[in-house]
C-alpha cells in the first residue's frame, strides 16, 4: 500500500478514485505546524534557528498518516505545486521523520497543476524530491514575517496605545491607501469648459463634435477657464456664416488580446466585471480547481490559481485554436499561436495561467452542477483562455477637422469602426475608472470640402475630480506592479487590513481609516525604510533569488535584521511625547484642514485660547486642548464635521440653547457629558433634577433643532393599542437606546425606523419578529444534503460567533474564510465527523453553538503579527452548582 498526502478532503477523495486501491489518500488540512505565537519562536542570535510545533488541529491528522504509514511501500506528498505547498510537504516529512513513521519508506514529491486523471497519473510517473530551494526560500519569509510583527507591533502598542499590529507586507499596503487619501483631501478642483456642436450632413446625419481651435490657436485644456470665456468662444461659434470638412484622416488600428488570467488578473477582472471580492474569488476559485461531479466522476475544472505564470501549455493552445476554428471560424484563428510572458515585477513563471483543464467543456455544459457564482468565474476563464489565442480585432479610426468659413474656429470630431471583430465577439476586458474616450462613437461617411449645417453650440462646465480612491482590484494592480507581496497572499492582506480597523470598504473603494492613518504616519517617521516601495519590492526578488538557488537565505536574514533590529533598538528611548509631536505635525493637515474662513482651525471652540492637538490616552488617540486640565474639552480622532456626529464643535461642549418649551417656557438645550451628547430641559435651579434623554445614534448635535428636541423631551409616547391584546405600546429611549414596549416585552427599535415617529403597523411588525438571541429553534441558512449514515438533514446556522453545521446534535464550526452558502457537503461531513470523534466533556447543550477550545493565537503567514499578552486570569474559588442553563459559546481569540 502506498500513502498519498494532499491538503484538502475534497481533493483526497478525486485522486483515490483516480489512482485505485493500492493507494490511500490522506488530507493534512494545509499545515500541520508552525512557528509558536510567542517570543523566541525565531532566534537572531542564534544564526536564526525556528522552533516548530504541531498545532493541535493538526495532531488527529499527524496520527492518522503515521498510522496509515505502518508497512507501507511508499510515501507520496502530493501537496499544492507552489512555495507554500512544498513547505507543507517538507514540514510533513519532518514531524513523520521525528517520530520514525518514515524509517525504511522512500518520501517522494508529487506536483501537478490541474485535478484530471491524466494529470495527476503522469505526475506520479515523474514523482521527485523536496525541492530545498523552495523551502528555504519559505523560511525566509516566515521568518522574515515574524520578526517584523512580533518586533515591531509590540513597539506599536508601546508607543501608539490603541494600534493593533504591523506587518512587512500589510503596512505597505496600508500607506498606499493613505498615500491615496492625502492627495484626494489635498486636491482642489479646477475648473474649465468645453464647447461642443451638433453638425448636419446633407443627406441628414447628425454628429457631435468639439471646439479645438479658435482664432488660429489651439485651446489647451484651461484656456476656457470661466464662464465669460466660454460664453465669448459661443459667440465666435455662432458668427460663423458656414462650416465645411476641412480635413480626414483615416486609419486602421489592431487590437490584441490580453493575456490568459494569473491569480491577481482574475482577482481584478471578477471585482470588475462580477463584483467579487478577491477572498470570494479564490475560494470559489479553489472549488473549481479541486473538482465537481461530472457524470460520477470528479474531475477539475481549472488548472491550479495561484500563479503568476501567463503561458499556456502546448495541448491548451493547440486545443483552444481547434476550438476557435470549430465555433467561430478560421478567420478568427491566428497565422501562429500566441505565446505571452509576463511583465509584472517578480513574476514567477514556473506554473501555467489560469486556463479550464478542458476549453471544450463549454460552460453550458457544466451550468447545471455549478452554482451561480461558480458558473460566473468558470465563464470567466473559459472566455479569457479562449480568447487569448484569437486573431485581433481590427479597427477604423477616423480623425475630421471642420473649419468655419472665416477660419477662426475649428471643430474636430472623432469615431472608430469594429473593422473585424476577432477576440472582441467572445470577450472585452473590464476598467477600473470609466474614461471618456470615443472608442465606440461612429462618424457618418464625411467627405473633404462637404458643406456642414451646425445644429446648436453648447458650452459645458467641468472640474477636474481627484484621483479616485482604490478599489480591491486596482489595489491588487499596483501591489502587482510595484512588485509587492505575491499575488497568492493579496487577498489575505486585504483582508487583515479591513479585521484591524484600518481601512473600510465603501461602494466597493478603501478609505483609511484615522487608527490606519496614526499607524502609517508613525512607520513613515520612526521607521521609513520597511515602507518604501522599494525595499519591500527588493525583498520580493531576494525571495525568488532564494527560490532559484543563487541567493543564501541565512545571509539574506542576517542583512535585514542588522539595519531592522538597529531601528528598532533606536526607538527605546523614544517618548510619547515624541511620538505625538511627530504624528501632530504630519497629520495635522488632516485633522485641522484650513475651512477658507480665515480662522485657525487648532483654537479650541470651548475654551477659545487653547490649541488643538493629538493626545493620547488608555484607549488609544483622541484631539483634546492645551489648556489641560483649566480646559476639557475633547473629541474624537476624527475631522470635525466628518466624524459620526460625536466630534466636537463649539457647540457641542458648553450648552446650546434651541428655544424654549411653549408648555413650561424653560429652556431647551443640547449638551454633552461623559456619556455622549443630550437634551435638557431647563436647569435645575429649584434642586430639582432637570429632566434629560440622550440623543439617538444617527442625530448629530450641531443638527439638532427645537422641533426634535420637544419631541425627545415628550419620550415616552403612546403609539397605539396593539390590535390583539389592546395594550397599550409605547415608544421611549432607554440605557440601550430607543426602544417600544408592549407590557413588559421590550423591543429595540432599528436603524431605519424614528423613535418620534414610529407607528402602529410597523411597531406590531417589529413585535412580531423574534428576539436576539431567543431560545427558540434556529432557523437553518441552508441545508447542504443528506447524511449518508441516517439521511437525515445537514443544515448550516448562524452562530453567536460565526456560521457552523450541524446534525443530529452534532456541531462544528466552518473555517473562517468559508462561504456558508457555498461550502460543499463533503467538507461538511468531515468536520462533523471530527467533532463526534473528540471525547464526551460531559457539557450538554441546547440551541447554543458548543464553546470551542480556546487556542493560542497564531500569527498568520504574511500577516507576521504578534499578539498582545494577556495575563493568566486566577482560578476563582468553587461555587455551587447553579441550575441548569444551556453553556454560552465562548469568543475563540483571534490573534
Amino acid at each position: 500500500m502506498n500513502v498519498v498526502v494532499v491538503e484538502s478532503p475534497a481533493k483526497a477523495k478525486t485522486i483515490n478514485k483516480y489512482l485505485g486501491d493500492g493507494y490511500i489518500v490522506l488530507a493534512s488540512y494545509g499545515h500541520v505546524r508552525d512557528l509558536p505565537a510567542k517570543d523566541g519562536s525565531v532566534r537572531p542570535d542564534e544564526d536564526f534557528a525556528m522552533s516548530w510545533e504541531v498545532e493541535d488541529r493538526a495532531e488527529k491528522r499527524v496520527r492518522d498518516i503515521v498510522q496509515a504509514l505502518k508497512g507501507a511501500k511508499a510515501l507520496f506528498l502530493a501537496t499544492d505545486p507552489d512555495r507554500e505547498g512544498e513547505a507543507i510537504s517538507w514540514h510533513l516529512a519532518k514531524v513523520l521523520e521525528e517520530r520514525k513513521a518514515i524509517k525504511g519508506i522512500p518520501v517522494k514529491r508529487v506536483v501537478f497543476n490541474e485535478v484530471t486523471k491524466k494529470a495527476v497519473l503522469e505526475a506520479f510517473d515523474n514523482a521527485r524530491e523536496l525541492n530545498d530551494e523552495l523551502v528555504d526560500a519559505y523560511m525566509a519569509r516566515r521568518a522574515l514575517d515574524y520578526l517584523v510583527g512580533f518586533t515591531l507591533s509590540p513597539v506599536l502598542w508601546r508607543k501608539l496605545p490603541g494600534s493593533r499590529s504591523a506587518g512587512r507586507v500589510q503596512s505597505v499596503a496600508l500607506r498606499l491607501i493613505c498615500e491615496r487619501e492625502a492627495e484626494i483631501e489635498v486636491f482642489r478642483p479646477r475648473e474649465y469648459w468645453s464647447v461642443e456642436s451638433t453638425f448636419k450632413t446633407g443627406p441628414g446625419a447628425t454628429f457631435s463634435a468639439r471646439l479645438t481651435h479658435l482664432d488660429g490657436h489651439k485651446l489647451d485644456k484651461f484656456d476656457l477657464n470661466t464662464e465669460a470665456l466660454a460664453q465669448n468662444a459661443v459667440g465666435a461659434v455662432t458668427a460663423e456664416p458656414g462650416y465645411a470638412v476641412a480635413k480626414l484622416e483615416h486609419r486602421q488600428v489592431r487590437r490584441h488580446p490580453q493575456p490568459p488570467f494569473t491569480t491577481s488578473t482574475l482577482q481584478q477582472e471578477a471585482s470588475r466585471k462580477l463584483g467579487f471580492t478577491t477572498s470570494r474569488t479564490m475560494q470559489l476559485a479553489q472549488r473549481l480547481y479541486e473538482g465537481i461531479d461530472l457524470g460520477g466522476e470528479t474531475v477539475g475544472l481549472i488548472t491550479y490559481m495561484r500563479t503568476d505564470g501567463v503561458a499556456l501549455s502546448t495541448d491548451a493552445v493547440t486545443a483552444a485554436r481547434r476550438l476557435i476554428d470549430r465555433d467561430y471560424g478560421p478567420q478568427y484563428v491566428p497565422e501562429a499561436p500566441r505565446l505571452y510572458k509576463a511583465i509584472a515585477k517578480n513574476a514567477q513563471e514556473a506554473h501555467e495561467a489560469i486556463r479550464p483543464t478542458d476549453l471544450f467543456r463549454h460552460p453550458s455544459q457544466v451550468a447545471k452542477v455549478l452554482d451561480s457564482d461558480q458558473l460566473r468565474l468558470y465563464e470567466l476563464i473559459w472566455k479569457r483562455t479562449v480568447a487569448c489565442q484569437m486573431e485581433s480585432a481590427v479597427m477604423d479610426q477616423v480623425t475630421a477637422d471642420i473649419n468655419g468659413a472665416s477660419g477662426r474656429v475649428t471643430f474636430r470630431a472623432t469615431g472608430s469602426v469594429v473593422r473585424f471583430d476577432g477576440f472582441l465577439k467572445l470577450y472585452q476586458e473590464g476598467r477600473d475608472d470609466d474614461a471618456d474616450d470615443d472608442e465606440n462613437r461612429r462618424l457618418p461617411p464625411l467627405s473633404e470640402r462637404e458643406a456642414l449645417n451646425r445644429l446648436d453650440v453648447r458650452p459645458d462646465q467641468h472640474f477636474t475630480e481627484p484621483p479616485p480612491r482604490y478599489t480591491e482590484a486596482s489595489l491588487v494592480k499596483k501591489l502587482e506592479e510595484l512588485g509587492i507581496g505575491r499575488p497568492s497572499t493579496y487577498s489575505s492582506i486585504i483582508q487583515v487590513l479591513q479585521d484591524r480597523e484600518y481601512v473600510t470598504l465603501e461602494k466597493k473603494r478603501f478609505t483609511p481609516q484615522d487608527r490606519g492613518r496614526l499607524v502609517t504616519a508613525f512607520l513613515e517617521n520612526f521607521f521609513e525604510r520597511y515602507v518604501q516601495y522599494s525595499f519591500t519590492a527588493d525583498l520580493e526578488n531576494l525571495l525568488d533569488e532564494i527560490s532559484g538557488g543563487r541567493a543564501d537565505w541565512k545571509q539574506v536574514l542576517r542583512q535585514f535584521w542588522d539595519h531592522f533590529s538597529l531601528a528598532i533598538a533606536g526607538t527605546k528611548d523614544l517618548t510619547i511625547t515624541q511620538v505625538l509631536d511627530a504624528l501632530d505635525t504630519e497629520l495635522g493637515p488632516h485633522f485641522f484642514p484650513e475651512d477658507g474662513s480665515g480662522r485657525d482651525p487648532r483654537v479650541c471652540p470651548s475654551c477659545g485660547a487653547g490649541r488643538l492637538s493629538l493626545k493620547l490616552g488608555k484607549f488609544g488617540a483622541f484631539i483634546g486642548c492645551s489648556n489641560y486640565p483649566e480646559c476639557r474639552f475633547t473629541r474624537p480622532l476624527a475631522v470635525e464635521g466628518q466624524g459620526d456626529g460625536e466630534a466636537a464643535s463649539a457647540g457641542d461642549m458648553g450648552p446650546r440653547v434651541l428655544g424654549s418649551d411653549p408648555v413650561t417656557s424653560l429652556p431647551v438645550s443640547v449638551r454633552k457629558g461623559p456619556y455622549g451628547s443630550y437634551i435638557q430641559l431647563g436647569e435645575g435651579d429649584n434642586g430639582e433634577k432637570p429632566k434629560r434623554v440622550s440623543l439617538p445614534k444617527g442625530i448629530k448635535p450641531a443638527e439638532v433643532g427645537l422641533d426634535v428636541a420637544l419631541g425627545l423631551l415628550s419620550l415616552p409616547r403612546d403609539i397605539g393599542t396593539h390590535p390583539e391584546t389592546g395594550e397599550m405600546i409605547i415608544a421611549g429611549i432607554g440605557k440601550f437606546g430607543p426602544y417600544i414596549k408592549l407590557g413588559k416585552t421590550f423591543k429595540s427599535i432599528t436603524a431605519d425606523d424614528d423613535v418620534l415617529t414610529i407607528g402602529i403597523n410597523r411597531s406590531v411588525s417589529l413585535l412580531a419578529e423574534p428576539s436576539k438571541g431567543s431560545r427558540g429553534a434556529p432557523t437553518p441558512l441552508k441545508t447542504l444534503g443528506e447524511h449518508p449514515a441516517d439521511q437525515a438533514p445537514v443544515q448550516v446556522f448562524k452562530g453567536r460567533y460565526g456560521p457552523y453545521v450541524a446534525h443530529d446534535g452534532v456541531y462544528a464550526s466552518l473555517p473562517k474564510d468559508a462561504d456558508p452558502e457555498t461550502f460543499p457537503l463533503d467538507k461538511a461531513l468531515e468536520l462533523l465527523a471530527v467533532q463526534k470523534a473528540k471525547p464526551k466533556t460531559g457539557k450538554s447543550r441546547s440551541s447554543a453553538k458548543p464553546a470551542p477550545k480556546k487556542a493560542a493565537p497564531k500569527a498568520k503567514a504574511e500577516d507576521g503579527v504578534a499578539p498582545k499578552k494577556v495575563a493568566a486570569k486566577k482560578k476563582s474559588p468553587a461555587k455551587k452548582p447553579a441550575a441548569k442553563k444551556a453553556p454560552v459559546a465562548k469568543k475563540v481569540a483571534n490573534a
